[in-house]
């Protein structure tokens, strides 16, 4: 098996862990029912996308999310330990999370206000008549 092989039988094996199937049961929860998100692979792991731009990625490891945001130091003071930023990021508006850290509620928020910063304006619209 060459090392491209092994790189992807380690993601698949990881992603079959039980840890990492809860994690993305729970991201699932809350962005498969918002308007135009759909899933498929990015770098062999889930990704989840709309309007056909990507807002947030198991990384690798399946113990990180790579989200989208507008508010990375506001995170990344709260908390380094859990909201971080590698070199390959910092020219993005993407930041870090660590699974195993970060509080149910603010991954909640963390998606949501991802996808909202890149849904369409007829998307937020449907959403919002759903909200209400």
């Amino acid at each position: 098996m060459n090392n491209w092989h092994q790189w992807r039988f380690n993601v698949h094996q990881k992603l079959m862990e039980p840890g990492t199937l809860a994690f993305l049961a729970f991201i699932r929860k809350i962005l498969m029912p918002l308007p135009g998100v759909t899933e498929k692979p990015c770098y062999s792991t889930p990704a989840f996308y709309v309007n056909k731009k990507i807002f947030c990625r198991l990384k690798e490891d399946c113990e990180t999310l790579v989200v989208q945001t507008d508010e990375r130091e506001k995170w990344t003071d709260a908390d380094p330990l859990t909201f971080f930023v590698t070199d390959h990021y910092l020219n993005t508006d993407y930041m870090l999370v660590a699974l195993q850290t970060v509080s149910p509620d603010n991954l909640k928020s963390l998606l949501l206000t991802a996808w909202r910063n890149r849904a369409p304006k007829k998307l937020l619209e449907e959403y919002e008549g759903l909200t209400k």
